[in-house]
This record gives structure tokens, sequence and C-alpha cells, in this order.
């Protein structure tokens, strides 16, 4: 009985109510995305840069070759050199090394040159067809499989850059003959080739003066061997000349994860840069955004509770009748104490609802934004039921809070000079 005349009770005045329901939503929808983004930024950044202790790349901002590199969410510093690289992939204190090369796109989803170590570094599973093995074959991620509707077999064309709207390389198409099965992290949302594809794609300007050069060569090593002279000459570099974005590296000792940030720019073009230095960087800088946000959403809150107190205490001289007709009736002091709180709670309850469905959609929308502009998305639909089990538990302190001062007003209240003065 006294839960059914709390909820009437709540709706006595509907604009009071209702503004405080908008208070609250706001507040708790505020607090239920910047923690399910938080922690889902969090976990998709860290697990994409797992086993990566350097990546070597252009000399510029670390942070925006980790990004470029690692995460693909921004453009590189520029390009290094394929064979200065490869003398610090070949040094014994490197376990794996993954080169990378791009500068192409589909549909904005970026086209990554480079080798079968990058699955194997990952951890990716191929989930339909085979990995690549010739020029201008993919791979393509999950997402993108989902997203546009690639599949095995299908061809395409690349765009030159970063954005859909570049210039379109028409004169090779690449074959998709695989589909990655989803991991969660950034290789969802790449098209994986060989690095030879992207070379030839950017060189197809000068293949007929290649072609014509290496007819030369060819002839002139003829000519040699014709006249039956020995000749002891150096091995030419396939990779002589050629260029790539970056290279993912996982070192065997901790020595020189210290020691190369600072040796390889004194010696050579290129940069080694940490990902967990600039990352935890990045989440230095992300956080003071979060708790901005999130100081602002509890003041929300702490308005919100603010309103509750004066809708309760402004009804509680409207009702002192009601309330002493109540104990009359046989209702005892606990039980209008307990209706008033009640009342607070039933607030608090749906404002917190509310708010968590609010939160939802709204990560939705910023999830669809995200997704068409860094191809990261979030999920909308995850529960943590720690961390927002503890914003429902402060959300109620806070209607609790606001009610006591009504609520010892309404157990105190004096029957006899209530119903004299009535």
């Amino acid at each position: 009985m006294i839960s059914k005349i709390a909820w009437k009770n709540t709706w006595f005045k509907p604009l009071n109510t209702f503004l405080s329901i908008i208070l609250l939503t706001a507040s708790v929808s505020i607090i239920s995305i910047l923690i399910l983004l938080q922690k889902q930024f969090e976990e998709k950044f860290s697990s994409s840069m797992d086993n990566i202790d350097l990546v070597l790349g252009a000399k510029g901002s670390p942070l925006q070759l980790i990004l470029s590199s690692v995460y693909q969410i921004d453009a590189p510093p520029g390009n290094i050199s394929y064979t200065e690289a490869e003398a610090w992939m070949n040094k014994p204190m490197v376990e794996s090394a993954v080169p990378l090369a791009y500068g192409d796109n589909y549909l904005g989803y970026k086209i990554v040159g480079t080798t079968d170590n990058y699955t194997k570094h990952f951890g990716l599973k191929i989930q339909q067809g085979t990995l690549f093995a010739k020029d201008f074959e993919v791979v393509v991620g999950s997402n993108i499989a989902a997203n546009i509707g690639l599949k095995i077999g299908d061809t395409f064309f690349g765009t030159h850059g970063d954005v859909e709207e570049g210039e379109v390389h028409d004169h090779h198409a690449y074959k998709v003959v695989g589909i990655l099965a989803p991991s969660g992290k950034v290789a969802d949302q790449l098209i994986l080739t060989n690095i030879a594809s992207v070379w030839h794609m950017h060189d197809h300007g000068h293949e007929h003066e290649g072609s014509s050069e290496e007819a030369h060569n060819h002839s002139e090593e003829a000519h040699v061997h014709a006249e039956g002279e020995e000749h002891h000459h150096e091995e030419v570099n396939p990779h002589e000349g050629k260029e790539i974005t970056a290279v993912l590296l996982k070192l065997r000792n901790n020595m020189a994860k210290m020691t190369w940030p600072r040796i390889i720019p004194q010696n050579t073009e290129m940069q080694a840069a940490s990902p967990a230095l600039e990352v935890n960087r990045l989440f230095a800088l992300f956080g003071v955004g979060i708790s901005a946000l999130t100081y602002l959403a509890y003041g929300i809150m702490f308005i919100s509770g603010v309103s509750i107190f004066v809708a309760l205490y402004n009804t509680l001289k409207e009702r002192r009748y009601e309330f002493a007709l109540l104990r009359i009736t046989g209702a005892t002091k606990f039980q209008l104490l307990w209706l008033v709180l009640l009342e607070s709670i039933f607030l608090c309850t749906i404002g917190f609802i509310l708010g968590i469905v609010f939160g939802r959609i709204g990560l939705y929308f910023l999830s669809v934004s995200s997704q068409e502009e860094f191809k990261m998305a979030f999920d909308p639909f995850e529960f943590l039921w720690k961390e927002e089990g503890m914003l429902f538990f402060a959300t109620l302190s806070v209607g609790i809070i606001a009610a006591i001062i009504p609520a010892i007003k309404a157990y105190s209240l004096n029957i006899s000079k209530t119903l004299a003065n009535a």
C-alpha cells in the first residue's frame, strides 16, 4: 500500500517530476557513455599494440607514427628506405619484424602492404579463402567484408591517398582471396596485400623505363659471360631504392628497447617510437577530457538532487494533512518516513534506467561517427556490471540524501496540531 501511494505521489506534480528525471537522465547518460568509451577505447588500443616494442618510421612526431602504423588512424610522417630498415630488422636483438607499406585505400579502408608476419604477429586467422600469395591478391578484414559486402573472388581498384575521393589506380585490380576472422583488432578494418603490390601500383609510370634498363643489364651480363671473363660482383639488393612506411618490431631484450629510440635517430634518417610510451601519453590526454566530463555529469546529478529535495520539501507542506490522516488510519512514523524515501527512490530509478538507455543510444551514434571517420567502432550493448552498479548506487545515494530532511519532517509530524490547523 505504501508503495502504491508513493508511486502516485511521485506524479503529484508532473512538471517537478519530469525536471528531476531529465536532470538525472542527462547525468547518468553522460557518465555511462564515458565509462563504456574509456573502457573500450583503452581495450582496443592496448590489444592492438600487443607484442610491439618499437616502431621504425620516418622522423617526426612519435605519436603520429604510432597512430598511423599501429592503429591506422592518422597519416604517416613519411616513408623510409627499405634497405636501411632491413639493417635493423635483421639484427640479432630483433625477434620479429613486420614491414608496412601503404598509400592507397578502397572506400576509405586502408590497403596495407606487408608480409605473412603481420597475421602471425597479431594471431589473425583466415575465416574464408587463403592468405595473399601473389601480387595484387588481398585479404580483407571481417568488418570490411560485412560493411561493403566484399567476398572471395571480387576485384576492385584502389584509390590513392587516405580519402575516397583520390585518384583511382585503374591500371591494376586487386583480387580478394581471403577474409580474416573477427579479432577485435585494427586488422578488422584493413585490406592486406604484399608489399610488392604497393610498389607496383605506384611505379606504373616507370615500368617501360625499368624494363628497358633491365634488358640492357641482362644484355651486358650476357656479353661478359660470352667473352669467358670471370667477374666477382656484389649481389644487388632487390629492395634497393624501395621505400616502406614503417616497421613493427618485437625485441628480445630490454636493453634494445631502451637504447634504440636514442641510437636510431642519431645514426639514421629514421626514428624508433615506443607504442607503450606514446599510448600512455595519449591516455593521459584522453583522461583529462574524461575527468572533466565526469565532473560535469556529477555536477548535473548534484543539481538533480537539489531539484528532488526542493520538490519533496515543497510538496510536503501541501500534503501535511494527508500524512496526518494516514497516521490516524494506522500508518506508523516509519511508514511515513519510508513513503517519502520511496518517492525519491522511484525518481532515481526511473532516471537511472532512462540514462542507461539514452547512454547506449548516444554511444551508438558516436560509434557510427567514429566508424566513418576513424574506422573504429564501439559496442553500445556491453554492460559493465561493476562500474554501472556503482553508478546506480551513487544515483540512489543522491536521491536518499535529498529526501532525508523531508522524510524526517514527515516522521516528526504533529498529528493534532496539523489537524487543528487544517
